[in-house]
């Protein structure tokens, strides 16, 4: 029997505990001068322009010229380390900054301006998350618990194993969403993204174990199960303040207008959008065979007509709508709720690292997103700091997630630009 199915018992240190919390621009080089930075696009309502701050020493491109950011009025920016392709983060017991670096198969400690590796030899590590002294490490292939403590990470032991990658054999290479998130509920069971193989590969709701869905680990350890199904790649995954599960999906590409029946660019720029739901035992989110369309609340599932033209696959009209939506393409990563750290407006909800899109036009911009926590769900979502995304289309940042600091600021990594931010609200 697979791995997956046979996790070892998760000891007591993953009992209940606080949970800390997936034409290019142009650059000078060999002594050449710095030309100048393409038009900022349009400021969102409400945030106004900053010069990110560069300590000396951290000003390699695309810092070798200034840039400017896009943050709420009183708030600073600033280069907070240099650590190539960061991808999550999470906060230690300690105090300490662990990034995530899929690429180099590492997670580092970051200080001082850059990164010290903590693990080293992963394979493709990608979600952090914290439950009082244990870190939980999502690789491509496992999901591992370790002994945290005074900066070291020790006595690794697995959570689930056997997870589907590019070395499976029967994937032969093929697997377009191989990374995986992690996150613990208040139970103290544990939950990780599984995402689909491709744009549109149905037969990944049938594999074993199933892609395309979060799975769990509950408390005593065990089997891995399935906990939501449809959900093509579940980047974004975290605990929310009232211990409700929620993920941010990166929905389809190329998707057929109903009305049509053809791949229309106009349609595909604006569809499907991008899901943020909250997750609950047996929740489709319909992928393949339905998409959401409307919103950004509420947003109604409606049928794929590629997949699922006479509704014979799934039954669309049957699943509950989703809560909330970004814009299409917009590919959310990262996920993490700030539950009163910050100053109002921003006092409790969710930070969403937005990547942009990779294939729209025009493209959609990168930024860090807050959607707000109201009455035990999120509102719609709005901007928290832009500016990474010229009006030209050119960027110099892409955001990957965000989160609370112990200081109170947030920090934001980008494996585009290779950074670590610290985004200051006001006397912080």
């Amino acid at each position: 029997m697979p791995g997956w199915r046979h996790s070892r018992k998760l000891l007591c240190s993953l009992a209940v505990a606080g949970l800390l919390t997936g034409c290019g621009e142009v650059r000078s080089g060999g002594g050449a001068p710095v030309p100048s930075p393409a038009a900022p696009a349009a400021a969102p309502a409400g945030l106004v322009p900053v010069t990110v701050t560069v300590p000396a020493g951290l000003d390699q491109r695309p810092f070798d010229t200034a840039r400017q950011a896009l943050v709420p009025p009183g708030w600073t920016m600033s280069v907070w380390a240099r650590v190539p392709k960061a991808r999550l983060a999470a906060w230690a017991p300690d105090g300490r900054l662990l990034v995530s670096l899929p690429s180099t198969g590492q997670i580092v400690t970051v200080a001082g301006g850059a990164g010290t590796p903590l693990l080293e030899g992963l394979t493709q590590p990608h979600g952090l998350a914290f439950t009082g002294s244990t870190l939980l490490v999502a690789e491509s292939n496992q999901v591992t618990a370790y002994d945290y403590r005074d900066g070291a990470a020790t006595n690794p032991r697995p959570v689930a194993t056997g997870l589907p990658d590019a070395r499976s054999p029967d994937l032969r290479g093929a697997y377009s969403h191989a990374l995986k998130s992690v996150t613990v509920g208040p139970d103290g069971a544990v939950y990780f993204s599984i995402g689909s193989t491709g744009n549109i590969s149905a037969h990944d709701r049938t594999a074993s174990p199933p892609r395309a869905t979060i799975m769990r680990v509950p408390p005593s350890g065990g089997p891995a199960t399935v906990y939501a199904t449809g959900v093509r790649n579940g980047t974004g995954l975290a605990t929310a303040p009232d211990g409700s599960i929620w993920t941010a999906v990166n929905n389809r590409d190329n998707i057929a207008d109903p009305a049509t029946g053809q791949v229309d660019a106009e349609y595909v720029a604006e569809n499907p959008p991008e899901a943020i739901a909250r997750l609950t035992p047996g929740r489709e989110l319909g992928w393949p065979y339905c998409h959401p369309v409307g919103g950004p609340a509420d947003a109604p599932f409606v049928r794929d007509v590629q997949t699922n033209a006479d509704g014979g696959a799934l039954d669309c009209a049957a699943l509950p709508p989703v809560e909330q939506t970004i814009g299409a393409h917009a590919a959310p990563l990262g996920m993490s709720f700030t539950d009163g750290a910050l100053p109002a407006p921003y006092t409790t909800g969710a930070l969403l690292g937005v990547h942009g899109s990779w294939n729209r036009r025009p493209p959609r911009a990168p930024e860090v997103a807050f959607l707000p926590w109201r009455s035990g769900t999120l509102g719609t979502a709005q901007t928290l700091v832009g500016g990474f995304q010229s009006a030209d289309g050119t960027r110099w940042g892409r955001p990957v997630s965000a989160v609370v600091g112990p200081d109170g600021a947030v920090y934001v990594t980008d494996d585009y630009a290779d950074a670590v931010y610290r985004l200051a609200p006001p006397g912080r």
